[in-house]
């Protein structure tokens, strides 16, 4: 990825356009934000479109810019030269914002199948694990999902960096949950980022630390080298983190209306931007966005990795950010971008439900195996529904109401199915599920979120 140059000035290119022709300033009234196509696009994309008749291409952006200008919203976070970051809203962000508040804060529906809020929770229990996993892969963690899931799930300890990195995202994102009702201070950023890299960084005492005048720290490109981001000074780092923190708690649903996912994205923005630390600033960047979201009561972004979703298409990424900065702080690139992760991210979320239900009624058509009799069939039952991880002979006997040889057998006889397996703590034997169970006896398990 290469840097973006400052795209032509608009309004010397207009001021040239009417002392030619006065008659041109008529062609401004019909210009929009966005081209026929309702793209929202940069100098960069737009001058290689064919401009509309009669127009140069550095026209075309010129009255192009002019309108962006008229619908600009200021928010009150400065740039490194203390200009205002700002937004517009074009209809594909209003498109977008709509489809997420009538699925985000609502019910997860999978086709002919209403599920429960319980049966959605117990669905979903398992892409919790998506989105600290991600989140380490896309800093460079090396480790498996499936690792990583077991890790977190069985609270083993990590035996790696990267596995450490994967926890502490994991404990992050449980962190920020709990601080619901509780305001954002400077404090609190330096607590969350100190969660997200304990154990993890070439300097551990820059843990929880912002990062100073000794620190030389560039964004760039990881294989040419070419400097994409120079942040602002180290000095101006505290105010800066005093202003994030007042206008993440401002109360914006009056008056200046911002949209409470659109203010969660600029939070995310503003950390990759001030890059406030020497390292982990992604990590804490998508912690306060969860943050507010679930702040914001979309409860179900708390379900969705935006970390998996960018890693399908991280150049685009790093791109908006490159956009917004390149082109005088208009964010909305970088708005249009995280929403349209968001959407690809729930509409995954979503067609893991389904097939998930889909599984599940397979699985429910395997259960009547019958080499399987009725107490097996109740405890796979419950294990594939996540009621049930683990379970002793003891256990068994007693729920079952069968003496101990009979459970232990039922339980033996289940090892031998490779459908739990079988581990001695002390004395005690544990028999515990197959990770795929559903996949061992349904079909095939969904990837992702499975």
């Amino acid at each position: 990825m290469k840097p973006l140059p400052t795209p032509p000035d608009a309004r010397e290119i207009l001021s040239a356009m009417i002392s030619k022709d006065p008659e041109a300033a008529m062609t401004f009234i019909t210009a929009r934000p966005e081209d026929h196509k309702g793209r929202y696009l940069h100098w960069e994309k737009l001058k290689r479109l064919p401009p509309p008749d009669g127009l140069t291409p550095e026209q075309y952006w010129a009255i192009t810019k002019l309108s962006r200008e008229k619908a600009r919203r200021e928010i009150p976070l400065s740039q490194k030269a203390g200009n205002a970051f700002w937004f517009t809203e074009p209809r594909i962000l209003f498109s977008a914002l709509r489809d997420l508040d009538m699925t985000s804060g609502g019910s997860i529906l999978t086709r002919g199948h209403d599920l429960n809020a319980e049966d959605q929770r117990r669905y979903l229990a398992r892409s919790l694990v998506e989105e600290p996993f991600s989140s380490s892969v896309l800093e460079g963690a090396a480790t498996t999902r499936q690792a990583a899931r077991e890790m977190i799930e069985s609270g083993k300890t990590p035996r790696t960096r990267d596995e450490r990195m994967v926890l502490n995202n994991y404990n992050a994102l449980r962190f920020v949950k709990s601080l619901s009702d509780t305001p954002l201070t400077p404090e609190l950023i330096l607590e969350i980022h100190h969660i997200v890299t304990v154990g993890t960084l070439d300097s551990p005492e820059k843990c929880g630390v912002l990062r100073d005048d000794g620190d030389d720290i560039t964004v760039q490109d990881e294989i040419t080298g070419d400097v994409l981001h120079v942040p602002p000074g180290a000095a101006s780092l505290p105010a800066r983190l005093e202003a994030l923190c007042a206008f993440a708690n401002a109360d914006h649903r009056d008056g200046e209306f911002i949209h409470p996912i659109l203010k969660a994205i600029i939070l995310h923005f503003m950390i990759g931007y001030d890059h406030p630390f020497v390292d982990g600033n992604g990590r804490t960047a998508r912690a306060l966005f969860y943050w507010y979201v679930l702040k914001a009561d979309y409860w179900l972004l708390e379900y969705v990795s935006i970390s998996k979703t960018i890693m399908e298409a991280p150049v685009q990424y790093g791109r908006a950010y490159l956009e917004t900065e390149s082109d005088d702080g208009d964010l909305t690139y970088f708005l249009i971008d995280q929403v349209n992760v968001l959407k690809r991210a729930v509409a995954q979320l979503f067609e893991y439900a389904e097939r998930r239900k889909t599984l599940l009624d397979q699985f429910a058509g395997a259960l009547r195996d019958e080499s399987l009799n009725h107490r097996q069939t109740f405890l796979l039952n419950d294990a594939a529904r996540g009621r049930v991880r683990q379970v002793t002979i003891a256990e068994h006997q007693r729920q079952q109401g069968v003496s101990y040889l009979t459970a232990r057998a039922d339980l033996e006889d289940l090892v031998e199915r490779r459908l739990f397996r079988k581990k001695k703590q002390g004395r005690t034997s544990l028999y515990i599920s197959a990770p795929d169970l559903v996949r061992r006896l349904g079909g095939e398990e969904a990837p992702g979120y499975s």
